[in-house]
């Protein structure tokens, strides 16, 4: 049976508490696509012929606060990486507003990407360099000195487990998983304001899971860096995000720390949490095709 947790019907959204500052502010915002309706996929009628409106995400509203992982989870199709393309300025509302430290995403676009760094599990790199150049470059390209660079670069890929050895080989020979690592290491060696992981532990061994779970979890107890987490791991969401949104069909249906979610829904596990409020098992979720 399905239960919607109760959720704000309006942009507006909680006060701000006294010992918050907001990252992201989202109120109301809505993201519409069109395609074609089904046999109408002629070349004249792609561009002429009659389209659906598809909602990808329908007046979604919440904020995120400084220092904090906060989870947006949802099948595939359901909008969170809708979501996640939103904030990074990767695509503009149709409705609604959306803010990063204080900028509108639309008129401040530039602004807010300076701020953001992003991880996604179709990182690009110059595969033919190794770990170690890839973050050299990264490091000139924000300005650090070549010494600071280098000190961050081999204390990150350190703490990630990749080891001095690893960290010379070009990338191109190194596994998908190893490469993720890097690209973790890409994102977070300029500590960042905000951080976008969409999937970062995508391809992971479980050894190199752990590594990267330990290694976030301290980069939040430094308090300065907000990270924004989807993940296919409910456990991993568990055990990182501070809180978690389940979104479902481009509405927000559930917003809480995860042992808020399981009180309010009586359940024993994410899993379980996931499938009251959405009437959908996660296994049967992520089997769905991907529609964003």
């Amino acid at each position: 049976m399905t239960q919607t947790l109760e959720m704000p019907s309006s942009p507006h959204i909680e006060t701000v508490p006294d010992d918050k500052e907001v990252v992201i502010d989202c109120r109301g915002v809505s993201k519409h696509f069109y395609e074609p309706v089904e046999g109408s996929r002629t070349w004249r009628n792609l561009f002429l012929g009659e389209r659906r409106r598809i909602r990808a995400v329908n007046q979604v509203s919440f904020r995120v606060y400084r220092g904090e992982i906060f989870g947006l989870l949802g099948a595939n199709g359901s909008g969170k990486s809708t979501m996640i393309r939103l904030i990074a300025t990767l695509l503009f509302p149709d409705a609604g507003q959306l803010t990063v430290f204080g900028k509108d995403v639309v008129r401040h676009q530039q602004e807010v990407r300076r701020r953001i760094n992003r991880v996604s599990v179709e990182a690009s790199f110059f595969k033919k360099l190794s770990s170690m150049e890839n973050l050299r470059y990264t490091a000139r390209l924000y300005g650090l000195s070549v010494q600071e660079g280098e000190r961050r670069a081999l204390e990150i890929l350190r703490r990630l487990g990749i080891s001095s050895q690893k960290s010379r080989v070009p990338l191109e020979n190194l596994s998908r998983g190893m490469q993720q690592k890097v690209a973790i290491a890409r994102a977070l060696m300029t500590d960042p304001e905000l951080v976008l992981l969409d999937e970062p532990t995508t391809g992971l061994d479980p050894k190199s899971k752990r590594d990267v779970q330990k290694f976030l979890l301290e980069v939040k107890k430094g308090g300065q860096t907000t990270m924004i987490l989807t993940s296919h791991d409910m456990d991993e969401a568990e055990k990182l995000c501070d809180r978690i949104a389940i979104i479902n069909k481009g509405s927000l249906i559930a917003l809480d720390t995860p042992e808020g979610l399981k009180r309010k829904t009586g359940a024993s596990t994410m899993e379980e949490v996931f499938f009251r409020c959405t009437g959908t098992e996660w296994e049967d979720a992520l089997a769905d095709e991907d529609d964003e």
